[in-house]
């Protein structure tokens, strides 16, 4: 048992800074690698004549976290003109 704790008696021990900032590195990645992606994806749709450059898409994104039962989901447009 850790430092003389009762069982079933845990102190908590997140530190709050560490959470946020990994929180922020983990967003940074997901919005950095999705734009390239997405942007990507909609150059080659309108070189290819899939798309005429004008148009709003839908998108949408989720968030999963495993330990904790987290399934977030964001839905939005994205207008190319």
């Amino acid at each position: 048992m850790g430092q003389g704790l009762p069982p079933g008696n845990h102190e908590a021990v997140m530190n709050e800074d560490t959470f946020n900032i990994e929180v922020r590195k983990f967003l940074k990645q997901v919005g950095v690698t999705s734009q390239r992606e997405i942007e990507s994806a909609v150059r080659k749709a309108v070189e290819a004549g899939r798309l005429k450059g004008d148009e709003k898409l839908k998108a949408s994104a989720r968030v999963q976290i495993e330990g904790i039962g987290l399934d977030h989901r964001v839905e939005g447009e994205i207008a190319l003109s």
